[in-house]
């Protein structure tokens, strides 16, 4: 797939666990295991834009275009 996902390398710079992120996003474990892991087939905006305030980065800095 030519989106990847680097969620965890954001997470990995703020120094923030999943369950962390979970609890301030709040989106379950599973969702965003699902996200982290590139396995999602959509992401809603809303939930874009929670991680992008909780980690206070730019979607860009989560998903990438690799061709």
């Amino acid at each position: 797939m030519p989106i990847v996902v680097n969620l965890d390398v954001m997470m990995a710079k703020r120094k923030m666990s999943l369950n962390e992120l979970s609890e301030k996003v709040g989106l379950t474990l599973s969702n965003l295991s699902i996200l982290k892991t590139g396995k999602a087939k959509a992401v809603r905006f809303s939930t874009l834009e929670a991680i992008c305030e909780v980690l206070e980065c730019q979607p860009g800095d989560i998903l990438e275009y690799v061709d």
